[in-house]
């Protein structure tokens, strides 16, 4: 393997660690401050942030699977992975679903959305700053792999994008169901990241254009 190569192949493995590590940061903060302000979008957002652990934990063995070998089968340890990640999802847009009937029915309000605001902000300008990083690296290397991991990137500024609007909705407007509304947009996005990640571990590739 040329150096230069390798050198590349290392700042993937950095930028899929560095994932890896932000979002068990994101999902500690997006929790507890979801619990603590009971707003489900938050809650949710930070639970989505831990499956998403799982999933970077597969593309980082995708990366030094690719790296050693570059063969384009994935490992049981990925497929598990996948399966496990896409199974996640399903229970997350489950329980996000129920959460927001129960608050509909009791006209539950958060306390506040603020942080919710905060947390998609910065995730918004991470998540970009991945996604074009990780481009950057998939088409020095000639990898369609990295380059379509990097696409999927824009799945999770979507997702914060949701929040960043109920949350702001919520904190200018008191709007009761915009908290549930983040919530049902969370639902829609898990379904689709979890039929990914099943399509994913049974051999089909998806470049999340």
């Amino acid at each position: 393997m040329m150096a230069n190569e390798e050198k590349l192949y290392r700042k993937a493995l950095l930028l899929s660690l560095f994932t890896i590590f932000y979002n068990i940061v994101e999902g500690i903060v997006s929790m507890f401050f979801g619990y603590q302000d009971e707003t489900l979008a938050l809650f949710g957002f930070g639970v989505d942030s831990f499956i998403e652990v799982l999933s970077g934990v597969g593309i980082f063995m995708m990366i030094l699977r690719i790296r050693k070998n570059q063969t384009m089968e994935k490992s049981k340890f990925e497929q598990t992975a996948l399966k496990i990640t896409g199974t996640a999802f399903y229970l997350l847009a489950v329980g996000l679903f129920v959460g927001s009937v129960i608050n509909i029915i009791t006209q539950h309000k958060p306390e506040t959305t603020r942080w919710g605001i905060i947390i998609s902000i910065l995730s918004i300008l991470i998540m970009f700053w991945l996604m074009q990083s990780k481009r950057k690296v998939g088409r020095e290397l000639d990898s369609e792999p990295i380059i379509a991991d990097a696409n999927c990137t824009k799945v999770c500024i979507y997702m914060s994008v949701v929040l960043l609007l109920s949350s702001l909705i919520y904190e200018i407007t008191g709007f009761a169901y915009a908290d549930v509304i983040g919530s049902i947009g969370l639902i829609y996005f898990s379904i689709s990241e979890g039929k990914e990640a099943f399509e994913k571990s049974q051999g089909k590739e998806c470049s999340c254009d």
